[in-house]
């Protein structure tokens, strides 16, 4: 069983920053997993923002390139996402996922981002 915890959110300013970070725990061999974040806005859909594979490429949703990197510490089995020059916009659930090379994918519950104009 693989649990994935998210921490780090929390109220700022817009233009403001936060570092979140995801933990990894239970059976798993955190290096092999591609893992990425995704954030649900109110009445929205879940939407993709930032992704690292299991050899470190990263991709990024159009609307946080340059403000928000995607990071991994697999000895630490945590990724990161350190999001800066914040926009109201960016409120939200975030959600972190692991994605195993057969497919298999965990998600966390997510922690609450809100960025005050």
């Amino acid at each position: 069983q693989v649990q994935l915890v998210e921490s780090g959110g929390g109220l700022v300013q817009a233009g403001g920053s936060l570092r979140l970070s995801c933990a990894a725990s239970g059976s798993i061999m955190f290096s092999i997993y591609a893992m990425g974040w995704y954030r649900q806005a109110p009445g929205k859909q879940r939407e993709s923002v930032a992704a690292i594979s299991s050899g470190g490429s990263t991709n990024y949703a159009e609307s946080v390139k340059g403000r928000f990197t995607i990071s991994r510490d697999n000895a630490k089995n945590t990724v990161y996402l350190q999001m800066n020059s914040l926009k109201p916009e960016d409120t939200g659930d975030y959600y972190c996922r692991g994605q195993r090379p057969n497919g298999m994918a965990y998600w966390g519950k997510g922690t609450l981002v809100t960025v005050s104009s």
